[in-house]
């Protein structure tokens, strides 16, 4: 699952780079960069969901490993 979970990362990286290679600068309400600000925006929020979930396994196995 840990490996997964850092693959999926990964990937949100990659969308992330390919997002800000279409981004317009001097235009950044045009409908392609508003498309790619929400990618950029969306990738980011599932790599911190899935900090979020690294995490929260750590904890539990702390928790566990403490019983």
């Amino acid at each position: 699952m840990k490996i997964f979970i850092y693959i999926l990362i990964l990937l949100s990286v990659g969308v992330i780079a390919y997002n800000f290679t279409i981004l317009n600068f001097d235009d950044m309400l045009a409908k392609e960069s508003s498309i790619a600000l929400i990618g950029i925006l969306a990738a980011a929020i599932v790599i911190v969901l899935l900090g979020i979930l690294l995490t929260s396994k750590a904890i539990d196995k702390k928790h566990r490993n403490s019983n």
